[in-house]
C-alpha cells in the first residue's frame, strides 16, 4: 500500500480550488451562485473525529501489545489495513472537497461579502476548508500509527544492502 504524499493532496486541493473559483465566477455571471451548505464543515469534522478516534484507539492497543501487557487486545492486521485505506480515501476526498469550498470562498471574498448571505457562505466555506484540513491531518496520523516499523536487519529488506 502506498503512503499518502502531502504534495498530491496539496495539488488536488489547489486544482479543485482553481476550478471551483472559475466555476463560481462563471455561475455568478448568470446571476446566481450555488450555496455552501452548513452541513459541509460538520460532516468533514465528524469524519476527522472518527479518524482521530480510530488512530488513538489503534495506537494505544499497539502500544499495549508492544509492551506485552497481559490485558492487551491485539490488533488484527486486516482491521489496521482497512483503517488506513479509509483514512487515505477520506484524505483524498477531503482535499478535493476543501479545494472546492476554498475556491468558492476565495471567489466570495474577492467579489465582496457586503451581503449577509454571501458572508455566511464565505464563513461556511472557510470552516469547510479547516475541517477538510483536519480530515487530512487525522488521516496522516492514522497512517503513521499503523505503519509497520522498518526491519533493517532482514536481508530481503528493500533498503538493506545486499552482498
Amino acid at each position: 500500500m502506498k503512503q499518502l504524499h502531502i504534495k498530491v493532496l496539496v495539488g488536488l486541493f489547489l486544482a479543485a480550488g482553481v476550478l471551483a473559483w472559475a466555476g463560481a465566477r462563471l455561475w455568478d455571471s448568470f446571476g446566481t451562485l450555488p450555496s455552501v451548505p452548513v452541513a459541509a464543515p460538520v460532516v468533514l469534522a465528524l469524519i476527522a473525529a472518527v479518524l482521530a478516534a480510530t488512530a488513538f484507539n489503534l495506537r494505544s492497543r499497539l502500544r499495549a501489545q508492544r509492551e506485552r501487557r497481559p490485558d492487551a487486545k491485539g490488533v488484527d492486521p486486516l482491521v489496521a489495513a482497512r483503517s488506513v485505506v479509509f483514512g487515505q480515501a477520506s484524505a483524498l476526498v477531503a482535499a478535493l472537497v476543501a479545494g472546492l469550498y476554498g475556491g468558492v470562498g476565495v471567489f466570495l471574498l474577492a467579489s465582496g461579502i457586503d451581503v449577509a448571505p454571501r458572508r455566511e457562505q464565505a464563513i461556511n466555506a472557510g470552516f469547510a476548508v479547516l475541517a477538510g484540513a483536519a480530515v487530512v491531518a487525522a488521516a496522516i496520523f492514522l497512517e503513521r500509527v499503523c505503519k509497520l516499523p522498518e526491519d533493517e536487519d532482514h536481508p530481503d529488506h528493500r533498503g538493506a544492502s545486499r552482498p
